[in-house]
């Protein structure tokens, strides 16, 4: 059985996975100038340029990480979203499974007496 504990930390933790990969991870946008190209595209056009075959495949390689990088944010998020709901539904799935099991003077049922229904 998940606690809401243990839901909590990790959708936690799954949040704070895409607060530092958002920030450390962005390739494309690192050390972008003006137009918004960041280092890396301009080393790779800076190579394509110069006829070296490395420009393309640094290209390449940033289209790539770049990519990869968006699932694994969008996994993180998708994660911490999921997780946050599960735990709203199992509050009130709890608060609606209590109310139900209630005996007629509003004390809750025994679990020798839920135990017959299960045999």
């Amino acid at each position: 059985m998940v606690h809401q504990d243990d839901l909590g930390a990790v959708g936690s933790e799954a949040f704070r996975v895409h607060g530092e990969l958002r920030k450390h991870a962005d390739l494309a946008g690192a050390g972008a100038d003006k137009s918004g190209a960041g280092t890396t595209a301009r080393a790779a056009a800076e190579l394509q340029g110069r006829n070296f075959s490395a420009g393309s495949e640094l290209y390449t390689t940033l289209e790539v990480w770049t990519s990869q990088v968006k699932t694994v944010l969008q996994m993180c998020a998708h994660i911490s979203n999921h997780l946050d709901h599960s735990k709203k539904s199992a509050v009130n799935d709890e608060v609606e499974i209590a109310a139900t099991l209630k005996g007629r003077n509003g004390s809750a049922v025994p679990v020798s007496e839920l135990l017959k229904y299960v045999k």
